[in-house]
């Protein structure tokens, strides 16, 4: 069993949600934590999405893993999965299942129920987890379902935004309860200050150490109240060495209600000059963090809309055919080769080929093309799309994870998650900053103390909570994953999937875009393009006779005059059976030849034409044109008579000529590499407005031309589709594969074009430069914002001007970056660019 599931435990990245994370400083600690369990490769955090995301390996255990986190102060929120045990024997089948579900490295919890057969398991695993686990049973004699209808797994990202809702209320709750008991505090102290008739009143209303009382009755309710989450996380991280935003602002707070306390219950211990109440600043200080914190985390929240509206796409239930009978069950429950019946309207669940019916089927989520495509038998549809008025019957392919959908969501997320390189410069700046931050407070609170005017203890007070307050880091943290986040949803939005997130930062640098032709920049499927008759002959006519012969041959040339036949609707004409065909050669290297209705039909290459004996000079300046334009001429000759020149070709992609216009207006450098003959190719690049071509090259050719072709350091792309563009996706510097292509090629890639033309190339690369300029305006902000503003708290320009920072002003200023960081970020969700 132990090799079963280690088996079936397959190393893949892991991801999971961690709660209680505030700032960069925390990320740097749980990567720290996460890295330091055995059975850990690597771990990396993205504070956007606050997520932990670890590289397992051997010895890896998901208990270990949440038990390191918890430890620090943080809580893992696992998956959780519920499965009914069929057919069970009560409580002895419920201990071993849960001994053999536990022992999946994966598995943070599990629980059977022995009497109504109800499986929980709480996990860290990916999107085969819950088809793992079934399988894990099935392999120790279980079987194990999905409840009875709609899948009951808390999905990952659905599960977040509902704990990240949860987040938001709680927070909504602490900043009104705040509000409530800060708003008379406030107005109290601070009115008093400023409107003399009101200080007067207020003195002759009540004793000032009375006054006091109250103060510090409702500063407590705030502080322990709304103001316990900082509490709680800042002094125990401050206590073990690793002190963060919440260890900043706890400090800061503290400082200035425990001088109040002295003030209030012992002011003998201060001079009297020094006995002042910083109540309201304590207050007032939390409640404007806690509405910063409010403010971002709905601006967060909206961040991670591309995942929500992609998870959106996936239907709940199928309609499957099933020992005779159609029954409605959980889309997880399908399995390939089920039969899943469609009705008009209605969302496709799995991905499948369709064996009965007709209907039109709206793929705009994968094509970003609005017009419906047709669906007959035999036809493949998509998990995701929406059907249109007709019924369809289709046999699923692939379910689950395997879906494209749910490979779109997975990719999606992995670049979400991904750390760029410059961010790893900004993890280990914000590793160091808040420690930096507590020792230049400590020294301005002993500047002030020591040389500062009177009273001395309460300027350093108020100076040194205010660098405390003023340098929170969070700014910082939020600078980059926020617009990954937001960046790399407008991409999907765009028909682009970074898969690697390193592809995100380099591709704004390519100076070269290296593309191959077929499939590329061309269809990859031979069309007929030119049907010419000579006098005498009908065109129709002809088309069938030569589609007839053709439909003998397996040849790609003959599939496209066949298609184009039945697309023209010439094939059987009213009133004539299908044409019998005698007498069928294929002359090698020549053509082919049969006899259709008594007709003989000779179709071929013009030596063909010669060996029978006809000339095709009366054809000779067309095909010369047809060379010229990439495309490949034969002739049809009937009963002996030269009776037309054919031109078969791969056409141009429609956004092929558009995009590469669009490459070059950015500076790009546009090169064609393809294993094509060089006259083929040249003419193909002619059309698209390519001047480079590198033309009859192997797959390894390929790669030696990329090898040369970024000489001095050039940064290159390359474009592909086929498993023979591999090497050389492999080999440039980011590898962008048309998702129309061979499973190898994408696998290969950094980046992938959903929608399969190179107008997705000009999508990546506006992308990554608008991401990337965006990323470095808010690390722009984020670090001179705490740059110009610290010295300044601390006090920098009281000798020469008198001004002092308050810490209310700093709480706000606080708050207010990360939001700004955060909407900055969010721009992005509207990011045009076009070809």
């Amino acid at each position: 069993m132990n090799e079963i599931i280690k088996t079936l435990s397959a190393p893949e990245p892991i991801s999971v949600s961690v709660e209680g994370m505030t700032c960069a400083s925390c990320v740097r600690r749980v990567e720290m934590a996460a890295g330091k369990v055995p059975g850990v490769a690597a771990s990396s955090v993205n504070f956007a999405t606050k997520r932990l995301t670890v590289e397992p390996a051997e010895g890896f255990s998901a208990k270990t893993l949440v038990a390191a986190v918890k430890k620090i102060g943080y809580e893992v929120a696992p998956k959780t999965i519920e499965l009914t045990l069929q057919r069970h024997k009560g409580g002895v089948d419920a201990d071993r299942l849960k001994t053999v579900l536990e022992a999946v490295a994966t598995t943070v919890s599990a629980e059977v129920d022995a009497q109504s057969g109800v499986v929980t398991i709480e996990t860290v695993g990916g999107g085969r987890q819950r088809e793992m686990l079934i399988e894990t049973a099935r392999l120790a004699g279980f079987t194990l379902k999905s409840p009875t209808g709609a899948a009951h797994d808390h999905a990952r990202q659905g599960h977040d935004h509902t704990h990240h809702t949860g987040d938001e209320r709680k927070l909504e709750r602490d900043v009104i309860l705040a509000a409530i008991f800060t708003t008379p505090l406030f107005v109290l102290e601070m009115g008093g200050h400023l409107y003399a008739p009101m200080h007067h009143w207020l003195m002759g209303a009540m004793e000032t150490q009375t006054l006091y009382y109250v103060y510090f009755a409702l500063a407590t309710v705030v502080i322990f109240g709304p103001g316990w989450r900082f509490l709680k996380s800042g002094f125990p991280a401050l206590a073990h060495g690793a002190p963060e935003m919440n260890s900043l602002v706890a400090l800061g707070v503290s400082a200035a209600y425990l001088y109040s306390l002295v003030t209030t219950f012992a002011p003998g211990l201060l001079p009297d000059n020094a006995r002042h109440v910083y109540y309201e600043a304590a207050t007032v200080i939390v409640t404007l963090i806690l509405i910063g914190r409010l403010l971002e985390a709905r601006a967060s929240g909206k961040t991670g809309d591309a995942i929500r509206k992609l998870a959106g796409l996936q239907a709940k239930t199928a309609r499957v055919e099933r020992d005779g009978m159609t029954r409605d069950i959980a889309t997880d429950d399908v399995v390939v080769g089920d039969i899943i019946v469609i009705r008009p309207g209605e969302r496709l669940p799995v991905d499948g080929e369709v064996v009965e019916g007709a209907s039109y089927v709206d793929e705009s989520m994968i094509s970003g093309e609005p017009v419906p495509v047709e669906k007959g038998a035999g036809s493949p549809v998509t998990g995701g799309t929406i059907n249109g008025n007709g019924a369809l019957k289709f046999r699923a392919t692939k379910v689950g994870a395997d879906t494209m959908l749910a490979q779109i969501i997975a990719l999606v997320e992995q670049a979400q998650g991904s750390k760029l390189p410059i961010q790893l410069l900004v993890d280990r700046v914000t590793g160091l900053f808040v420690p930096v931050v507590i020792a230049v407070a400590v020294l301005t609170f002993i500047v002030w103390a020591i040389f500062g005017p009177q009273p001395a203890y309460t300027y350093a007070l108020i100076n040194a909570v205010a660098v405390l307050i003023i340098a929170c880091p969070c700014a910082m943290g939020l600078a980059t994953p926020t617009s990954i986040m937001v960046g790399t949803g407008r991409a999907a939005e765009l028909g682009v999937l970074f898969r690697k997130g390193e592809a995100l930062q380099a591709l704004r640098s390519a100076h070269i875009v290296v593309v191959d032709k077929t499939g590329t920049v061309t269809k990859g499927k031979p069309e007929l393009t030119d049907l010419l008759v000579a006098d005498g002959f009908e065109r129709r006519e002809v088309l069938r006779l030569v589609a007839a012969v053709e439909s003998m041959s397996e040849h790609p040339i003959a599939e496209a005059i066949v298609r184009a036949a039945k697309a023209q609707d010439v094939t059987t004409p009213a009133g004539l059976k299908q044409p019998t065909i005698g007498n069928f050669q294929s002359i090698t290297g020549y053509g082919i030849s049969a006899m259709v209705e008594g007709c003989k039909i000779d179709v071929g290459a013009d030596r063909f034409m010669e060996k029978l004996g006809l000339s095709t000079a009366p054809f000779a300046d067309t095909a010369r044109r047809l060379g010229d334009e990439g495309k490949t001429p034969l002739y049809a000759a009937i009963d002996g008579q030269l009776a037309a020149i054919i031109a078969v070709a791969d056409p141009l992609k429609p956004s092929s000529i558009d995009a590469i216009k669009a490459l070059k207006s950015m500076g790009i450098e546009v090169v064609m590499v393809t294993g094509d003959n060089t006259r083929t190719a040249k003419a193909i690049a002619l059309q698209v407005g390519i001047e480079k071509v590198v033309a009859e090259v192997l797959p390894q050719g390929k790669v030696k031309a990329i090898h040369d072709l970024r000489q001095g350091g050039k940064v290159l792309a390359f474009v592909g589709d086929g498993i023979n563009d591999a090497p050389a996706l492999a080999e440039a510097d980011i590898g962008i594969a048309v998702g129309t292509g061979t499973d190898v090629a994408i696998e290969s890639a950094d980046v992938v074009l959903v929608g399969g033309d190179l107008a997705g190339v000009v999508h990546a690369i506006g992308m990554s430069r608008a991401t990337m300029r965006n990323i470095r305006q808010n690390l722009f902000w984020a670090f001179g914002y705490n740059v110009a503003l610290i010295p300044v708290a601390a006090g920098a320009l009281y000798p020469a001007f008198g001004i002092m920072l308050s810490p209310v002003v700093g709480a706000g200023a606080m708050a207010l970056s990360s939001v700004f960081v955060l909407g900055n970020a969010l721009r992005l969700k509207t990011a045009k660019v076009t070809t």
